[in-house]
């Protein structure tokens, strides 16, 4: 898992003026409130005091206050008051917590979780079709377990279709069944890479949208990845009829996702065909899940020799070789170490304000350069 990058916490309607929401991405607890204007606001949800649950309590004009001392910490993370020392109180800046820059954005709550100043922030994948005239867009979301990873590296598998989706191949059937060429496409993207290609399919099954593919032939799709944890999909059954989906996930821990799928198209656009997309989704989706929770390893070894890879893993390659970069960059989260002290520290994903100000209560999540494996290598070597 990995620092720097912008994460789903939830989508907007879930977000009320009224409730915090408490939220884990990263192995972390999170708390995600609304001040008065209506802006959200993420924190570390340790309180830190002596620990208290900040999601727990309540939220009081622009701040969320901690259930177990009345501690209230604003949106940048400091306190504004701390009941125990008095109305007038001046308050120590030690005892701030972690905030993390928040954008509301495609109906979901993103938070950027990491401390690179702003300038320097990779960016959310961009939905060109989001709000143009001429399509529409559903959202629908689901956790999992399984390694998110994982689950980036099944949205751009194009081999996969033909034996799990009896919606985008021949269930095995096809004799003549290959892997076409794969065109490669970033889609704009400096964090990511992608591809398309060609692929026969069976006509859609019953259903609203029958009439835009009465039977089998060539779709032209592509797919892709931006960061550890997007992806990107173009259907195309015809020239006429698209079907664009963004696949963004958050990592709960190293064995648990949860997903966001915007799907935006540009034909029958009457909000009475919303359910009919949405449940087509949802029965694809499924069938990458009972894929998915039933993988080992869980997780993505450590080296690619443990997996016999084939020219279709292409796209899964390079993702794993983008990964390797993040890794040098000292972002991907040492679950091992937090693993060794869990019930005896309480970490927190650092902010960007811990590069401007000194002296923090909770410790920053350790990290590994080098990734996955890194530690051990340095056990071995000394």
């Amino acid at each position: 898992m990995y620092i720097n990058f912008w994460y789903p916490l939830a989508t907007a309607e879930e977000l009320t003026a009224d409730k915090p929401l408490k939220v884990r991405a990263l192995g972390r607890d999170l708390v995600v409130f609304r001040d008065e204007a209506g802006k959200a606001a993420c924190l570390s949800n340790t309180c830190t005091h002596r620990g208290g649950s900040l999601a727990d309590g309540k939220i009081k004009g622009d701040c969320i206050e901690c259930p177990y001392h009345g501690w209230q910490f604003d949106a940048s993370g400091n306190v504004q008051r701390l009941p125990s020392l008095g109305k007038d109180a001046n308050i120590p800046g030690r005892t701030r917590t972690d905030a993390y820059p928040v954008e509301e954005r495609y109906g979901l709550i993103f938070a950027f979780l990491g401390d690179l100043p702003e300038a320097e922030r990779p960016p959310i994948i961009n939905i060109k079709e989001w709000g143009q005239e001429g399509w529409r867009g559903t959202l629908q979301h689901y956790g999992f377990k399984a390694n998110y990873e994982r689950s980036i590296e099944n949205g751009i598998d194009p081999a996969h279709n033909e034996f799990v989706h009896d919606t985008h191949g021949m269930e095995g059937e096809d004799e003549e069944y290959k892997v076409n060429d794969m065109r490669l496409d970033n889609n704009g993207s400096d964090y990511g890479q992608g591809f398309w290609h060609t692929f026969k399919a069976p006509p859609l099954p019953e259903g609203q949208m029958r009439e835009l593919r009465e039977k089998a032939g060539d779709l032209e799709a592509g797919t892709g990845y931006h960061g550890p944890n997007q992806v990107w999909t173009y259907i195309h059954p015809s020239p006429e009829f698209w079907l664009h989906q963004y696949l963004i996930e958050r990592p709960i821990d190293e064995n648990n996702s949860y997903v966001y799928l915007i799907c935006m198209r540009n034909c029958v656009l009457e909000e009475k065909n919303d359910d009919y997309v949405i449940s087509r989704n949802q029965y694809v989706a499924n069938q990458d899940v009972k894929v998915l929770e039933n993988l080992h390893p869980v997780i993505t070894p450590e080296t690619n020799t443990k997996e016999f890879m084939t020219p279709s893993d292409k796209c899964i390659l390079i993702y794993r070789e983008h990964l390797k970069e993040w890794d040098e960059q000292g972002w991907r989260i040492d679950s091992r170490a937090i693993e060794a002290n869990e019930g005896r520290v309480a970490y927190a994903i650092p902010s960007p304000e811990r590069r401007n100000v000194k002296g923090w209560v909770l410790d920053a999540v350790p990290t590994v350069k080098g990734g996955r494996g890194a530690e051990d290598k340095l056990k071995a070597a000394s």
